[in-house]
């Protein structure tokens, strides 16, 4: 292993590894009549879109820039905005003892999709600094949206909700695979968003916007080394959703340790290590034994032949390390409720894992938000 095997930086996703949210379904959800189902659809569209046929300038977690426009003619301001995250923001157990002392730890970037007022309320709760934080900006007080525009889209939108839930095969690689009914939806959602969208003054925040998903992600991975002056080896990345993929894939190819936490099918595909849990502070812990012992520390945990770590000998390693009491409570609390359990993803019968990840996910998340890309 290069360099000093205590020199390492964790960098996490937000929403799925610090808290319960998905803040923009909870957006449409509050702001738009049938918002939650409006946003499903969006979403699922985003996963055809980045997934399947891999539209090209089209990225994972464009589904944030693609609702802008409806939120706006909703009558969402960034005031709203800023307070609706502020009053509805609810972290993973635990996070509230982690994140204000990971920084003490090792150098910590938070890195989401997430609107930045989210993380500006995140940020303001637990003392991680906002300027390790990487997100979606967006302000949607600059744009003009003019009364006419806002009927269509608010037709739209409602329209959009009404719209059947795609479905396609795992190994779908374009419109072929599609049934009928879907090949109909995902045609009409392409003229709404790249056809009258684009025709409308508001179009532009379509151009103007840009989520921080699937290649920004993976971007900011590599601008936050050159921030620590680390390499991508030395870096710890956990995420759960199809919009880490790009920066998993970037730090496991690298030898860094890529970790899927309670992630869905895309993540665990990208991911080397999950990790299914309802506490955030085992990511403090593990961090910290690989601090301490390099990454050696993970594979020299024993395992079962099926890649499932021995959650007492990790628990145990880790409470030798004398980290703080809360930290070693929280970590030991989840291990006692069963709430537990990591695996090495490539000696793991890899459907049987997705099926105990995404079942947790939906637990600790709620059904809605965890059936999300």
């Amino acid at each position: 292993m290069k360099g000093d095997v205590s020199m390492y930086q964790l960098n996490m996703d937000c929403e799925g590894p610090l808290t319960q949210n998905d803040n923009a379904y909870e957006l449409c959800q509050e702001f738009i009549p049938k918002g939650g189902q409006f946003f499903s659809i969006v979403s699922k569209y985003d996963d055809f879109l980045a997934d399947v046929i891999k539209r090209p300038g089209y990225k994972a977690g464009d589904t944030l820039r693609l609702v802008l426009p409806f939120l706006k003619a909703f009558g969402v301001t960034d005031e709203k905005m800023e307070k609706f995250s502020e009053r509805t923001l609810v972290l993973l157990p635990g996070t509230e003892v982690m994140l204000p002392l990971i920084n003490g730890l090792l150098p910590s970037f938070i890195i989401s999709t997430s609107y930045k007022p989210y993380l500006e309320a995140l940020c303001k709760i637990t003392s991680f600094p906002l300027e390790n934080c990487y997100c979606t900006a967006v302000t949607l007080d600059e744009y003009f949206l003019s009364k006419e525009e806002a009927v269509t889209l608010k037709a739209l939108a409602s329209e959009i909700a009404r719209m059947k839930m795609m479905e396609w095969p795992l190994d779908a690689k374009g419109h072929e695979d599609l049934e009928p009914i879907h090949h109909k939806t995902i045609k009409r959602l392409d003229e709404i968003f790249w056809k009258i969208i684009p025709s409308m003054s508001i179009g532009r925040i379509l151009d103007e916007v840009n989520p921080i998903g699937g290649p920004e992600k993976a971007r900011a991975v590599e601008d936050s080394v050159k921030r620590t002056g680390l390499d991508l080896e030395h870096v710890v990345y956990a995420g759960d959703s199809i919009t880490d993929c790009q920066a998993l894939d970037l730090v496991r190819e690298a030898r860094g340790v890529a970790i899927s936490f309670n992630g869905n099918r895309y993540a665990l595909r990208s991911a080397e290590y999950a990790i299914l849990s309802d506490n955030t502070c085992v990511l403090y812990g593990i961090s910290a034994l690989l601090k301490e012992r390099g990454r050696d520390a993970l594979s020299g945990i024993g395992s079962s032949d099926m890649g499932m770590l021995d959650s007492r000998e990790l628990v145990d390693a880790i409470g030798r390390l004398g980290i703080g009491n809360k930290i070693r409570s929280e970590i030991g609390g989840s291990l006692e409720r069963g709430m537990l359990e990591v695996y090495y993803i490539p000696d793991t019968d890899f459907e049987r894992l997705v099926e105990k990840s995404e079942k947790i996910r939906k637990e600790v998340r709620g059904h809605k938000v965890g059936e999300l890309g």
